[in-house]
């Protein structure tokens, strides 16, 4: 477990808030949940020279901003060897962004972190796009032509460019084929938003690896980026009943039923009654086991 979650999460907080956020180096202070130690100085250096190398190349043929992303992606996957981790995709390793520049591999949005810093590094404007299921990249801002599609590209598959079809063909992979494609999904999200999936992809991958003081401490740098998030709430005080850290669970989960119970729509607050009467059970079972112990 990481001996200071609180004075991380306090600088993350910093390096992720603000107006300008810095996205590479939270990201690199997300990894030190796993690499305590970790200097983030050596890989800001390292994309500084990645970004050195495409501006030059940029300058040596300049294009429109197609011809940009293919540049940077060709850099990327063919001459730095970049590419998805198909066979391992639930290795949190995937989530830290020191191995996925270390080891030139990752999940998609790790390695559209990889592309968005270079890309601001050169000159390029780009911005990330957080599609269901699978994490893409845009031009940014928006197309003069408000008509036609942004240039999309999937950093998991090699910078490839993707159509209206292709965007189509994987939000049915991960909602099924009912699932209705909306431009609106291609929208371009903060540096804050990506740093959130990022966490919520290593959170899930801790949980199902049943490695839940890791998933606890992931928890904790969610609530310090996402403080009204119940949800985290909630999984934090079922991360510590796991943990038997009694005191810690009954805390967030009354904390989560107070909250829940009195916001949201009365649609809302029934639809989630199932999942309150559970959780009343564990308050009901932690509070015994408490008082046993006193």
């Amino acid at each position: 477990m990481m001996a200071d979650v609180d004075g991380l999460a306090r600088e993350f907080v910093h390096a992720a808030g603000g107006a300008d956020p810095d996205l590479a180096r939270a990201a690199l202070l997300i990894a030190r949940l796993e690499y305590p130690r970790l200097d983030p100085a050596p890989y800001l250096e390292r994309l500084d020279r990645m970004g050195h190398d495409v501006r030059r190349r940029l300058a040596e043929r300049p294009g429109a901003l197609p011809d940009q992303f293919d540049t940077l992606s060709r850099y990327l996957y063919e001459d730095q060897g970049f590419h998805g981790n198909r066979e391992h995709y639930e290795d949190p390793r995937n989530s830290c962004l020191n191995q996925v520049l270390d080891r030139r591999c990752g999940i998609p949005v790790t390695l559209a972190i990889v592309f968005l810093e270079v890309a601001k590094r050169a000159g390029v404007p780009a911005a990330g796009v957080g599609f269901p299921g699978h994490f893409l990249v845009r031009e940014q801002p928006e197309p003069a032509a408000s008509a036609r599609l942004p240039l999309v590209i999937d950093p998991f598959d090699r910078g490839r460019a993707l159509s209206e079809r292709d965007c189509r063909a994987l939000l049915r992979q991960s909602l099924g084929d009912a699932a209705e494609f909306d431009p609106k999904l291609l929208a371009p999200i903060t540096p804050r938003q990506i740093l959130l999936r990022v966490l919520g992809n290593l959170k899930r991958m801790y949980v199902k690896l049943r490695s839940f003081p890791q998933a606890r401490n992931v928890t904790e740098l969610l609530m310090a980026l996402n403080p009204s998030g119940v949800s985290d709430l909630r999984d934090r005080g079922l991360l510590a009943y796991h943990m038997q850290d009694f005191s810690g669970a009954l805390r967030d989960l009354e904390a989560y039923l107070r909250v829940t119970s009195r916001t949201g729509s009365k649609a809302g607050r029934t639809e989630h009654q199932a999942e309150h009467e559970q959780i009343w059970e564990h308050i009901k079972t932690l509070r015994r086991r408490i008082a046993s112990l006193n």
